[in-house]
């Protein structure tokens, strides 16, 4: 709403100053300490909210080294990180934005399927919380809305290439400038290839003449299943102090990396990258985010004052999964998110190797002494907090690599 405030001060009254709300740089910049200032200052003032109604978390007996001191310990803090994120955003991005709405239909939209299941656990005494299946129907349905929208509407387009026009500066100098010519597609980048544009509709190809017309048959059901699965990724992640939020803060921080220099005509340009139009608004979401996380560890960090129970992980994990799809680096997820990826294949293992042994030799095995893979290094006697900071290690170096993709190819 500044943002609208401010171009109309700058436009119509012209008044100095007015006009620095244009840059994304200075909006973002103001996002980070927006969202900082409102999730420490008012955080707090949440967890004693949370303390008092009693909305404490409910472990269950693991045989882990101080899980008993963790039960009571205040959950639903996801909606500091909401919050937080929201309302910078609220006031300083282009809410007219097609990429800035659909993140905030994805914030709330994953928040409350992650409230009502952290409601379920605590006023209803039922461990399971919200039924799995209702919690795959709300992934897929928001993996539906935003693999339409991205699909078919006209606001969502990419550079095909550059046109030269001359540009006429006080009718006496003339001066060549590239002009992006947009194009509605499915395409996306593959990392560390020369030539890294795919298009998603080239997988139809074999069907014949019009298959581009289909594409959405493939790309919508690519983006349900990139959803559900960094959603249930940061879910998983989520099982000791700081850990998803930290993790979480360096993946997005890259992301903001690319979302700036996808949205920026010269960046692009120079770096040989696709050209998104109106991406760079995102940076400011970004922005809100990153904040929002890090001052959530305020009170997350060990020894956790508050957990963000699946409130903010099924919303981290779905924000962060809209934006690379977004900035068509949805490939790149498995090097940027790989602390998701290896907590969830940790779960998946486990299980599948568990059943496979048991039908086979009738006694149950494991791979690991415990999944996710961070109880696996509890179990092994690691305290929790130096878990946390290699794996916030690890993620920086994939981060660094996943940015390093850029020009690496």
């Amino acid at each position: 709403m500044l943002y609208y405030l401010f171009e109309y001060l700058n436009n119509e009254m012209d008044i100095p100053g007015t006009g620095v709300f244009q840059y994304i740089t200075f909006r973002s910049g103001l996002a980070v300490v927006f969202s900082l200032l409102i999730s420490t200052i008012y955080g707090k003032k949440i967890v004693n909210f949370l303390r008092n109604q009693q909305v404490g978390e409910t472990v269950r007996e693991l045989g882990l080294d101080g899980q008993t001191q963790k039960a009571g310990t205040p959950t639903m803090g996801g909606l500091i990180i909401i919050v937080a994120t929201l309302v910078p955003v609220i006031l300083l991005a282009k809410l007219d934005n097609i990429y800035i709405v659909l993140l905030i239909v994805t914030t709330l939209w994953m928040g409350t399927i992650g409230f009502i299941d952290d409601y379920i656990k605590i006023f209803k005494k039922d461990k399971k919380g919200l039924k799995g299946g209702f919690k795959v129907i709300g992934q897929v349905g928001l993996g539906l809305i935003v693999g339409t929208v991205l699909y078919f509407d006209p606001g969502v387009t990419v550079r095909n290439e550059t046109q030269k026009a001359v540009v006429n500066f006080n009718q006496t100098e003339n001066m060549i400038h590239p002009i992006p010519l947009e194009k509605k597609s499915t395409a996306t980048t593959i990392p560390f290839m020369k030539n890294n544009e795919f298009d998603y509709a080239e997988l139809l190809a074999w069907t014949g003449e019009g298959y581009r017309d289909m594409a959405w048959l493939i790309f919508i059901p690519i983006v349900i299943f990139i959803i559900t699965a960094v959603s249930n990724g940061a879910n998983l992640t989520d099982g000791i102090d700081g850990l998803a939020a930290g993790t979480s803060a360096i993946s997005v921080l890259a992301l903001g990396i690319f979302t700036f220099v996808s949205g920026n005509i010269i960046f692009s340009t120079y770096l040989n990258i696709m050209y998104i139009p109106n991406s760079g608004e995102m940076t400011v979401f970004i922005a809100a985010f990153v904040g929002a996380l890090i001052g959530f560890l305020w009170y997350n960090s060990y020894p956790a004052s508050v957990f963000m129970g699946d409130t903010g992980s099924l919303t981290i994990g779905g924000i962060i999964a809209v934006l690379a799809i977004s900035v068509r680096k949805e490939l790149l997820i498995p090097l940027l998110c790989g602390i998701f990826l290896v907590e969830n294949l940790s779960v998946v293992i486990q299980v599948g190797y568990f059943k496979y042994t048991k039908k086979r030799f009738g006694e149950g095995r494991r791979v690991f002494l415990m999944s996710p893979l961070h109880h696996h290094y509890q179990k092994k006697g690691y305290h929790e907090s130096k878990i946390v900071t290699r794996f916030w290690i690890v993620g920086i170096m994939l981060a660094i690599l996943s940015i390093v993709t850029l020009k690496l190819r």
